[in-house]
């Protein structure tokens, strides 16, 4: 049997920032938007947020964590070579982006990611399609997901052309209310004590937010 998936951190139990929660509930509501941009320093729960989104998405929906280090054919995908060594033919082998599709693929220190990915995943993020044209491969999948990336200002902007193909862009500021700040750190606390009893206490307000994204649809604007 498979070991139950360890409880995250609510999304409706983040204390505050309430715009980087619209951004992201926008973005969940519409993947063409083309992506979240969070930035703030560190321990402003950029992370926390971004996996407490992909568990209001329907189903067992993924969260695709992004390692820096990632190479571009991790990223999109590339030749099966065990396919190839074993006689079995060319063959295609996803790679995070098909992983992530349905869910989220979240990207942490995205001004430090070589610019060319970045570029990959906004386009992929935009489009919804991964298209792949290469060692003698043409394959494409569906790859649906909601990109966010978080960076702190103090380690590198983003440089101006990526940041502009973001659809939204929040900068997440720790509260300087002290009533705030305790209760923040008291909800931390309680989660580590007990993550699935504290889970249990905000599944109301998750399953609310769940409902109504998937219940809302993207409204039509006319061109002007």
């Amino acid at each position: 049997m498979n070991a139950p998936k360890p409880a995250r951190f609510p999304f409706s139990a983040v204390v505050g920032h309430d715009e980087a929660k619209l951004a992201l509930l926008l973005a969940a509501i519409d993947s063409a938007i083309g992506g979240v941009l969070l930035r703030g320093h560190k321990g402003s729960a950029k992370t926390t947020l971004a996996r407490g989104l992909a568990s209001l998405l329907p189903g067992d929906a993924p969260f695709v964590d992004l390692p820096l280090g990632a190479t571009e054919d991790r990223l999109i995908g590339t030749l099966d070579l065990g396919a190839v060594l074993t006689g079995d033919g060319r063959r295609f082998e996803p790679g995070l982006l098909a992983a992530a599709h349905g869910g989220v693929l979240y990207v942490d220190e995205v001004n430090l990611l070589p610019d060319h990915l970045v570029d990959v995943l906004l386009d992929v993020a935009a489009s919804g399609v991964n298209r792949v044209e290469r060692e003698g491969i043409s394959h494409e999948h569906p790859a649906r997901f909601v990109l966010i990336g978080s960076m702190n200002p103090e380690e590198g902007e983003l440089r101006p052309q990526l940041l502009d193909r973001f659809g939204l862009a929040v900068d997440l500021t720790t509260s300087l209310e002290p009533r705030d700040r305790a209760e923040a750190v008291r909800r931390r606390l309680d989660f580590d004590a007990d993550p699935a009893g504290i889970a249990q206490q905000h599944a109301p307000a998750e399953r609310e937010l769940g409902t109504r994204l998937a219940c809302t649809t993207a409204a039509h604007v006319p061109d002007a």
